[in-house]
């Protein structure tokens, strides 16, 4: 049993007895880090498992180590549709030190341009003239993102003491609802959230995921987190669709900004006046509280401002990074668990549920994990880890239920082809 699961267990609400029924195979570290991530990702991804079932189940570190890296092995027709990642989504030296820039959303690659004042290739001298926190705030205030490289021990002195890993609370009264297939509306993007929302589906939830009618999705993140799910585009302003749609919701999960979605009615506490019995799952970057807690964020972004790119950086300096975006995937893992945890527990008391998780938590759990002895990790070979679903090639998901292993149902995924309603 690896160390870290049984406190996440048990910080999700789970029995301590039913850590017996999850078995582990494969090497003990599957991935080249200073940190402790496959021990992170058997304790996200073995907490989804036991929560999504009362069978036997069973994870191999090799299987995990690919999906834990879903995205660089997914193929359309054989050929890769693109990186998610833009030129400009990179570490850049500044004036004082190091930032990293998050360019990979059209808008946010305007704004990045607009406070620069400069055209692409001008980026780098850009940035070299301008100190790292400033040009931080700059870029938030205007609606970019970005992240000044700091020390874990600045991080800390700047952010004080990080959110939990998970927090669980009840937000409303409402009588148990019935048990019936789950239905879960996705209001997420990028990783974390549409990793949750993919889990959930793998276990039988009926997944819609929703999003702007403006705002397209970067093609390879769409097609690596929509297996099981349908999807639909919808302006949150559509009153009566979105009421319908909360109406016949079981679990809500969000992944945007801290009080984007607010004017909506979209607030846990708002959800649990207007739609009680809900378990209402929310993900941020840095929290919801204090100076960081509105900031957009992202998984490399955290990575930089919290000192995981120093530790994992080279000898001369330039800033690392983990070799999978293990806060995303793990913050996602997790939060399937907890909303699993949740709805059972809601069915059984009642009540409306708030489950809240951030990057920055997940951050700080890992960098709290004992540390591997630093040696080089042989690759897993992805192959036998991977399944083909129509033109798709798709990491399949970890794990297995009763020695049966999981597998994406068909149809293939397609962006925003779906009604928004339920089935």
């Amino acid at each position: 049993m690896t160390a870290p699961l049984p406190r996440v267990w048990a910080a999700l609400g789970g029995a301590a007895a039913d850590l017996a029924r999850l078995t582990v195979t494969g090497p003990t570290t599957t991935l080249t880090s200073t940190f402790a991530v496959t021990d992170a990702g058997v304790a996200a991804v073995g907490a989804s498992l036991l929560a999504a079932t009362d069978g036997a189940v069973a994870l191999d570190t090799r299987r995990l180590a690919v999906a834990l890296r879903s995205e660089r092995y997914l193929l359309r027709d054989g050929r890769s549709p693109g990186s998610p990642f833009d030129p400009l989504s990179t570490f850049h030296r500044t004036a004082d030190g190091w930032i990293r820039l998050h360019a990979n959303y059209p808008w946010h690659r305007a704004a990045a341009l607009r406070v620069l004042h400069c055209a692409e290739e001008e980026v780098p001298a850009a940035i070299a003239g301008r100190a790292g926190v400033e040009l931080e705030n700059a870029l938030h205030a205007t609606g970019g993102v970005a992240a000044a490289v700091r020390t874990a021990a600045s991080w800390r002195s700047e952010y004080g003491v990080a959110p939990p890993l998970v927090e669980h609370r009840v937000v409303g009264d409402a009588p148990p609802r019935p048990a019936r297939r789950p239905r879960v509306l996705d209001l997420t993007r990028v990783i974390a959230g549409p990793v949750a929302t993919r889990t959930l589906a793998v276990h039988g939830a009926d997944v819609l995921r929703l999003d702007p009618p403006d705002r397209p999705e970067i093609p390879l993140q769409a097609l690596d987190t929509l297996p099981g799910k349908r999807s639909a585009l919808l302006d949150l302003r559509d009153t009566a669709t979105r009421e319908e749609l909360l109406a016949g919701a079981d679990v809500v999960v969000t992944g945007y900004r801290p009080g984007a979605l607010d004017r909506f009615g979209l607030a846990p506490g708002a959800l649990a006046r207007r739609h009680p019995g809900l378990v209402v799952v929310t993900l941020s970057a840095w929290g919801e509280q204090g100076p960081w807690g509105r900031r957009r964020g992202f998984d490399s972004l955290v990575q930089a401002a919290c000192g995981i790119a120093v530790a994992e950086g080279r000898a001369d300096g330039t800033p690392g990074a983990l070799p999978a975006q293990v806060l995303d995937h793990a913050t996602g893992y997790l939060a399937a668990a907890a909303a699993l945890l949740a709805l059972r527990r809601q069915r059984r008391e009642g009540g409306t549920h708030h489950v809240r998780l951030s990057l920055v938590g997940t951050a700080s759990w890992l960098q709290g994990l004992p540390r591997p002895a630093p040696r080089p990790v042989p690759e897993v070979d992805p192959e036998p880890h991977l399944e083909r679903v129509g033109p798709l090639t798709l990491a399949s998901p970890p794990g297995t239920v009763d020695g049966r292993p999981l597998h994406w149902p068909p149809p293939p995924p397609s962006f925003g082809t779906e009604e928004p309603r339920w089935r």
